[in-house]
């Protein structure tokens, strides 16, 4: 078996996410081949189809999702995804056993001696008549079981009891370019009136992740969806798969039929929101990260991370945008020593990505700090 290196595996990753070159393809289209992009945030993701598609529209996305062609609802690791309304009909219930394992371990103790059936019942009759907050969908369920002998019950405990038996979905205009709302929740059979599919299929996980992260190994899979004991559904699979050695003597699985990138194709600049797929859907990251972010403000316990930069395929900075008084501004701070040449290429595809954040700001620039740490 062929051993990979380091430089094979990013490239062979970046090529997957489309972060060597922007792909001329649909919103939808991009969705389906990623699996999705987490987006707990409602509108950073759009940086993250920015990245990835030429030409891209934040518009036809945010269309797409009001008309509920593509839906944002709790799916691998119990995160907040953007997919399309298809692929949610079947990850959805695919992920279950992940959803129904986090409940247990977190709110298992609140809803003890509770039928979880007539809770989902009594969660969908008061989601039957609005969309709802999940503070809001807490304090509807506490008040209904005061009145049906539950007992003084967590609200909170109560709301997520509903959302790991029911798929719920965040409605519109929450998460739409330019518009606000409140993070209100419907059934996805509601709305956008989808079905989910009775029997989903895991090895159908593994080769749709496979396509949009691999190489990988069975614990970047389970990283990536939260679900365990995946290597005897990968063994299943492993005659139709391509099978590679990785840097640390790890088997690497990849589809049969999706070439290697040289790994000297260059890797141009390129900016990834702060939730995005590409640093957050394999167990091992260094085939992107040759730093402990942690020592460059990063992984706070407090607050979010920022967004990073990929400098030849590898993080060498984070950023952010600040808006204030009419004018944008993205402070870039490396965390290694940019070159002259790599300083001028961040503050290009930093000035395109303001452009494209900030259109009508008054101004705009780019700000590059000295390195952390």
């Amino acid at each position: 078996m062929t051993v990979l290196t380091l430089r094979q595996l990013n490239r062979a990753t970046l090529d997957r996410q489309h972060l060597l070159r922007r792909a001329d393809r649909t919103v939808s289209d991009l969705l389906e081949h990623l699996v999705g992009l987490q987006a707990q945030t409602p509108h950073t993701w759009y940086v993250g189809l920015w990245s990835r598609l030429a030409g891209f529209s934040p518009e036809e996305a945010s269309r797409l999702l009001g008309e509920g062609d593509i839906v944002r609802l709790a799916l691998m690791r119990s995160t907040i995804h953007l997919v399309t309304a298809e692929d949610a009909q079947w990850l959805r219930p695919a992920v279950q056993p992940m959803q129904d394992r986090g409940f247990r371990s977190a709110y298992g103790r609140q809803v003890e001696g509770l039928d979880p059936a007539e809770v989902e019942r009594a969660g969908r009759a008061a989601l039957a008549e609005r969309p709802l907050t999940f503070s809001a969908l807490g304090r509807a369920l506490a008040e209904h079981g005061r009145r049906s002998g539950w007992g003084e019950r967590e609200p909170q405990a109560l709301a997520n009891l509903v959302r790991t038996r029911v798929a719920l979905v965040q409605v519109p205009p929450r998460g739409q370019w330019g518009r606000s709302g409140a993070a209100a929740h419907t059934p996805i059979e509601t709305w956008p009136g989808r079905a989910l599919a009775p029997e989903p299929s895991v090895a159908r996980l593994v080769l749709r992740y496979l396509a949009a992260f691999g190489p990988a190994s069975v614990r970047d899979v389970q990283h990536w969806s939260g679900l365990t004991r995946l290597a005897e559904e990968v063994d299943g699979l492993r005659g139709g798969l391509r099978v590679y050695i990785g840097p640390d003597g790890r088997e690497l699985f990849d589809l049969p039929d999706v070439p290697l990138p040289d790994p000297d194709t260059p890797a141009p600049v390129r900016f990834c929101y702060e939730y995005d797929n590409v640093l957050r859907s394999h167990a091992d990251t260094s085939r992107l990260v040759a730093v402990r972010l942690r020592d460059h403000g990063f992984n706070a316990k407090n607050g979010v991370d920022p967004g990073t930069v990929l400098v030849d395929g590898m993080v060498a900075a984070g950023w952010r945008i600040a808006l204030e008084r009419g004018a944008a501004t993205l402070a870039v701070t490396p965390v290694r020593a940019l070159t002259a040449a790599e300083e001028e290429a961040v503050c290009a595809e930093g000035a395109a990505l303001l452009e494209f954040w900030a259109p009508k700001a008054a101004e705009r620039r780019v700000e590059v700090a000295a390195p952390t740490g």
